[in-house]
């Protein structure tokens, strides 16, 4: 079976013309030349190259052979480049799964400065609570995700990236938006409260508890769901009020006001990047780098 080498020196004499130009341009000798090209025919079977004593020109069959090989070199380059930059992680793919509310804020400039720095690489998002991300991070089906607070499991690593207060999402007109300042939770909790479901929502759902349960509180909870849309969807619908992330104030809901409520936290709210430590994709590795 003939090698790369043999076709580098094929091509160079069919170019150059002669064996002496080839073997300049190749910087090496010709006679080791000529026997890759008397090598190279044998292989193929056929002759390749008309012999004379000006130099040497390709036969029919060299001429066809000479764009096959052509091509064949430019693909082994083309591979060896992109080999090259999966190693790099410059090219490939990185699974990227985020919730609802980390989409308002780390996932959008994260995902637009590895658009812009690491063009080579295709991103394939996902939207997962936080639950179904650290499921998805296990199996090995994403190579991130942008969580709240995820469980310390082995072997993923959790760096935190975002942290953020919490407002007070009320149907319009309701009697908290005639207060004169920002509410306090004591009256955030004289009213049924729309919250978060314990099992698909749990970091949103016990820092909600937190806060009532650090101001010795006990709020009346009327609805449990997973998604903050969905606690907004029934705000809006007169079921309730509810806390949310203040990044959550972004999505102007015609239906529902938010409101500044006292004595919370200023980052009561975290996000987390998660990811598998064993992961040995070199395109995540140098994702994270930007995160």
């Amino acid at each position: 079976m003939y090698t790369l080498d043999q076709l580098v020196g094929f091509v160079a004499v069919a170019e150059e013309g002669s064996f002496a130009g080839a073997a300049d341009r190749l910087s090496m000798t010709q006679p080791p030349l000529s026997r890759q090209v008397r090598k190279l025919e044998r292989d193929v079977g056929v002759e390749l190259l008309v012999r004379h004593h000006r130099g040497a020109r390709p036969t029919p069959a060299g001429r066809v052979f000479l764009d096959e090989a052509r091509r064949l070199l430019a693909r082994a380059e083309s591979s060896r480049l992109r080999a090259r930059s999966v190693a790099a992680g410059t090219t490939g793919t990185v699974r990227i799964a985020f919730t609802a509310v980390s989409a308002l804020t780390v996932l959008g400039p994260w995902a637009s400065t590895l658009t812009e720095q690491l063009p080579d690489v295709d991103l394939i998002l996902t939207e997962m609570v936080t639950g179904e991300q650290v499921d998805a991070l296990l199996a090995g089906e994403i190579d991130v995700g942008l969580a709240r607070g995820p469980a310390r499991i082995h072997p993923l690593t959790a760096r935190p990236v975002a942290s953020e207060s919490m407002v007070l999402a009320v149907p319009n007109g309701h009697p908290l938006t005639r207060l004169r300042g920002a509410a306090t939770l004591s009256d955030v909790a004289a009213h049924p409260l729309v919250t978060y479901a314990p099992a698909a929502a749990r970091y949103l759902y016990e820092t909600v508890a937190a806060v009532f349960r650090d101001a010795d509180l006990t709020p009346h909870y009327v609805q449990h769901v997973a998604q903050v849309n969905s606690v907004l969807a029934l705000v809006g619908a007169g079921l309730g009020v509810a806390l949310v992330p203040s990044s959550v104030a972004t999505l102007h809901l015609p239906s529902v006001t938010y409101l500044e409520v006292l004595d919370i936290p200023d980052h009561a709210v975290q996000v987390h990047c998660v990811w598998r430590s064993d992961n040995d994709n070199p395109a995540l590795a140098r994702a994270l780098t930007f995160i």
